[in-house]
């Protein structure tokens, strides 16, 4: 399993909170690539909602992590 911003990127719109299962049935009705799927497939379900993608990839960069600073625009 491996993601990028551009595959997480198709579940930033997603039903959070969501189970595995939602979660898969979301990305096939989004038109996901097929990676997106195989990824969520492979997330071991302990029947929690996943509450946001961080949660899925814990590495999920925010926007501070760009060290954008809004105020300035």
């Amino acid at each position: 399993m491996y993601w990028t911003l551009e595959l997480a990127s198709y579940l930033e719109d997603a039903p959070w909170p969501a189970s595995k299962d939602e979660l898969i049935d979301y990305a096939m009705r989004s038109g996901a690539p097929l990676e997106v799927i195989e990824n969520l497939q492979e997330i071991e379900d302990e029947g929690e909602p996943y509450e946001a993608i961080e949660d899925i990839w814990p590495d999920y960069p925010t926007k501070e992590d760009f060290f954008f600073n809004e105020d300035e625009y």
